[in-house]
């Protein structure tokens, strides 16, 4: 009966693997860009919560990123290590416990929107709030009823796990936190990816087994940041133990493979000639998004993923000591992606993929604003009558403009970045040339 119960464990552990990853990964998924719009009422706000055209802001990870991540990993928990050893353990877990709380509040919200969505296709008119200063949107906050009604959920449900510090609460947190995260962290390429993978697969082995550093930290690091389930769900004692694995053992190789899946789906616009400056290719139906298409290196990844982590599992289970999961899991995904570009000849085409978060596509995208124009208008006057302009006034206005213009060019001086008390000097001089003149 304990096997039993042990191997339910192992089956549970997997599937809250590969859940966030597979949903996470299609989630990851870009609305298609065409020359199409869908006409608006009202062009300055997206009037539904499920607008094809609201996408959240991501987060690239370079190929300087990915060098970089193993240095990150290492400072930030040798820090957690002098923490716990030199300072109150559970004063340190109440201050995590709470920042935790604040991230769990908006990954379960949004994740929840996301589900509600998803399997009822409900409409709601968007709340939008400007924080405007000089002209400048600083801050835009778009939300339905469904996203206050889910945020009041997920208040509930964390403020139950830091009073009770259940396990199942633990790890909707947990699985919230790996689903946002492969939706929103993207790596740039698959250089970028496999570096990553190779550099923390160095990382796993020395903190495990060279050090006493990583299992002390995940004794002591009292937080959401696994998944875990009972080996025996009711236990003679009446005490739980569990099997777990780290959220990092599914983010990691989880936005390797959401990069496998959009790959996937450049290889296939590609044979349809799709192109984002022109109308979307007949074959998909007008879908901007939730088109089939084949999926070769998502799929030889995920079973790669899921190969790697029954071998965690069982090595684990036959030895009796943890294992540092990316061991396994870092060479298996890097292997399947290679091995199914040289099987399919497309080795090329892979490693000369890249990608560009949304916040970058932008920015990029935003033109330069030519300084404005400034011009008298009688229409726009106070108390003027507004009449309808002929294309000979309009000429009319601008000779008029372009003559006011070389005037203003030749008689007046531009206007300098000085106090007010330096601009009055230049004035007291011509005043003082002007009466030597008179004279």
């Amino acid at each position: 009966m304990a096997e039993a119960g042990l191997f339910a464990a192992y089956a549970a552990i997997g599937t809250m693997a590969v859940a966030p990853i597979y949903f996470g990964s299609f989630s990851s998924l870009d609305r298609l860009k065409s020359t199409h719009k869908k006409k608006r009422d009202h062009d300055e706000f997206t009037e539904f919560s499920d607008s094809e055209d609201e996408e959240d802001e991501t987060e690239a990870v370079s190929t300087e990123d990915a060098y970089m991540f193993p240095v990150y990993g290492s400072i930030a928990l040798f820090s957690m290590y002098l923490v716990f050893k030199y300072l109150n353990t559970d004063w340190v877990n109440y201050l995590l416990s709470a920042y935790f709380a604040v991230l769990g509040v908006a990954a379960l919200a949004q994740v929840g929107v996301r589900i509600v969505k998803g399997t009822t296709g409900i409409k709601l008119p968007l709340y939008h709030v400007h924080l405007v200063h000089k002209h400048k949107t600083m801050l835009h906050l778009r939300f339905s009823n469904l996203h206050l009604a889910m945020l009041g959920v997920s208040m509930v449900l964390t403020g139950l796990y830091l009073f009770s510090k259940n396990w199942v609460i633990s790890n909707l947190l947990g699985l919230a936190f790996s689903f946002s995260a492969i939706t929103l962290i993207r790596l740039d390429s698959f250089k970028s990816g496999m570096i990553m993978l190779a550099g923390l697969f160095a990382y796993d082995i020395f903190w495990v087994f060279g050090t006493e550093v990583m299992v002390s930290v995940a004794k002591n690091f009292d937080a959401p940041i696994k998944v875990v389930f009972p080996k025996d769900v009711f236990p003679a004692d009446g005490k739980l133990q569990f099997t777990m694995l780290g959220l990092g053992d599914i983010v990691v190789p989880g936005i390797f493979l959401a990069l496998a899946l959009r790959f996937d789906r450049h290889q296939y616009l590609a044979k349809l000639g799709y192109d984002k400056e022109k109308a979307l290719p007949k074959a998909l139906n007008g879908k901007h998004r939730g088109f089939g298409f084949p999926v070769p290196y998502f799929t030889s990844c995920m079973g790669a993923y899921v190969a790697g982590l029954a071998t965690t599992i069982s090595v684990m289970h036959v030895f009796k000591a943890a294992q540092p999961a990316l061991l396994y899991l870092s060479p298996a995904c890097i292997l399947a992606i290679v091995g199914t570009a040289v099987m399919r000849g497309e080795i090329k085409q892979v490693f000369a993929y890249t990608e560009e978060s949304k916040t970058e596509e932008e920015n990029k995208a935003k033109p330069i604003k030519a300084a404005p124009t400034h011009r008298y208008n009688l229409r726009n006057q106070p108390g003027a009558q507004a009449t309808p302009a002929s294309a000979g006034e309009l000429a009319d206005d601008e000779q008029e403009v372009a003559s006011v213009a070389k005037v203003l060019e030749e008689t007046v001086d531009p206007i300098a970045n000085v106090s007010d008390s330096e601009s009055k000097k230049p004035k007291a001089k011509r005043a003082a040339k002007k009466t030597k003149a008179k004279k």
